[in-house]
Formats: structure tokens, C-alpha cells, sequence
């Protein structure tokens, strides 16, 4: 798996159900209200919030969850939440990018800090792993949907700058500032997408053992649970299947 991102690699673990369950439901609902709350209550005109709405019924979130959130938006007008973006080490060197949507910063911060400390890590200034990665729009398509020459051209003609396709889905990425002009041409030929994300990208992974990936991974499951952080990047392969 090439870094790591909340959405894309919680999926291993839907198994731990109501708790789980319960935690996701409330940071696609934070992101849903946010969305909503810095633009129009439609997704069809407000693509941050169409994309919200798609990622949570992904994650099969009922309606009214969806539709009590979009509501959220027009109460508590004095509650104003920020996206903030948190860098740092782990152990092995590994380097992190926590990605937060938060109303009280030192919380976040002092939530991140305790954990990575725990794990031998530290957290670092702005930048000082982001130069590790490359941030980028990112799109998952089934691997039935089109054969591998097929996406390519699409992709190319939708003005994406790289596709990839593996064993179980196509991935088209954009750069960061053409992911919703991309998505949008990519879905008017394909359909939904099943995923669909801004993300960062690591130039160059990290070759972990399985231990070390292991105790990452607790790292990662353990940041997943401060409701603060909604994506979690970092420059290491992770061999989900083998853990």
C-alpha cells in the first residue's frame, strides 16, 4: 500500500463493528457539516460536499445521518472548525502526515504529540516531512469498469497526470488543484467512483519488517481514535494482507 490514508485503509478493519462504526460515522459527519457549512447545502453545486456525502456511503452511512449533518450545518454558527495539518516522526523513521478537522488546536496537537512520543516518535514542525510526499487528487475505479488501455486514454482526456491499474481497481491521480474538474469528467463517463480523495503521496516508501509494520499500525489505529485527525498519511508499505 503506497502511504496510508484514514478511508482507504480502515476498510481492513470494519470487522471491530459498533465502536468502529460509530467512530467513522462522526468524522464523516464533522466533515459532511463543515462542508455544508462553508458552501452551498447542495452537493451538485458544492463539490467538497459532494464528496463527503460519496465517502460516507461508502462507508454505508444511513441517510438521515448524512441528511442530520448537512442540517448541523445551519446550527451552532459560533462553532467554527479548521483544517489543520500536523507533521511528524515515528519510530523506524517513518514520517507522518495527520491531517485534522479540529475546533481546538492544542487539543489536536497535544493529542498527536502524546501518542507519537509513546511510540519513540516526535512531533515536528510544519514541513518537516511534507517535503517527503507529494499531495495530489486521487480516484479508485473497479477494475471491471475498463480495461487497462481504456482508463488510461480517459484518464489522459479528463486531464489526470498518472494512471495506475492493479490487480483489484484502477487509480487515476490529478494534481491537487484539478481533483474536482477530474473527478467530475471521470464520473460523467464511469459512474460513482469507489473512492475518491485528496491525499498525499510519499516520494519514496519505507522497506519495514513485518514487526516493525505492525507496531506502525497500532501508531495509526491509535491516532484514528482522537476524533480529531480524519487522514493519516505516512511513507511506508504496509502489507495489510500479511499482518
Amino acid at each position: 500500500m503506497a502511504g496510508h490514508s484514514h478511508w482507504a485503509g480502515i476498510k481492513h478493519k470494519k470487522g471491530r463493528q459498533d465502536k468502529e462504526r460509530s467512530r467513522i460515522f462522526s468524522k464523516l459527519s464533522r466533515e459532511i457539516t463543515v462542508a455544508a457549512k462553508l458552501g452551498a447545502k447542495d452537493p451538485d453545486t458544492n463539490p467538497r460536499l459532494r464528496t463527503a456525502i460519496q465517502t460516507a456511503k461508502q462507508f454505508n452511512m444511513p441517510k438521515d445521518n448524512i441528511t442530520r449533518a448537512i442540517k448541523k450545518s445551519e446550527m451552532n454558527l459560533s462553532e467554527n472548525f479548521e483544517n489543520l495539518r500536523y507533521e511528524g516522526f515515528g519510530p523506524f523513521n517513518v514520517a507522518f502526515i495527520i491531517e485534522t478537522l479540529t475546533d481546538n488546536k492544542n487539543r489536536s496537537a497535544g493529542s498527536i504529540r502524546a501518542i507519537l512520543q509513546k511510540s519513540g516518535g516526535r512531533l515536528g514542525e510544519t514541513g518537516s516531512t511534507s517535503h517527503m510526499f507529494f499531495s495530489c487528487g486521487v480516484m479508485h475505479l473497479t477494475k471491471d469498469t475498463f480495461s487497462d488501455e481504456k482508463i488510461l486514454e480517459i484518464a489522459i482526456n479528463a486531464g489526470a497526470k498518472d494512471c495506475r491499474s492493479g490487480d483489484k481497481f484502477h487509480e487515476i491521480l490529478s494534481e491537487k488543484e484539478d481533483f474536482y474538474k477530474v473527478k467530475n469528467a471521470i464520473e460523467k463517463i464511469s459512474g460513482n467512483l469507489i473512492y475518491s480523495g485528496i491525499e498525499w503521496k510519499p516520494h519514496v516508501n519505507l522497506e519495514l519488517t513485518k514487526d516493525q509494520q505492525k507496531k506502525i499500525l497500532e501508531i495509526i489505529e491509535s491516532l484514528d481514535e482522537v476524533d480529531d485527525v480524519q487522514k493519516i498519511f505516512i511513507n511506508v508499505n504496509i502489507d495489510l494482507a500479511s499482518l
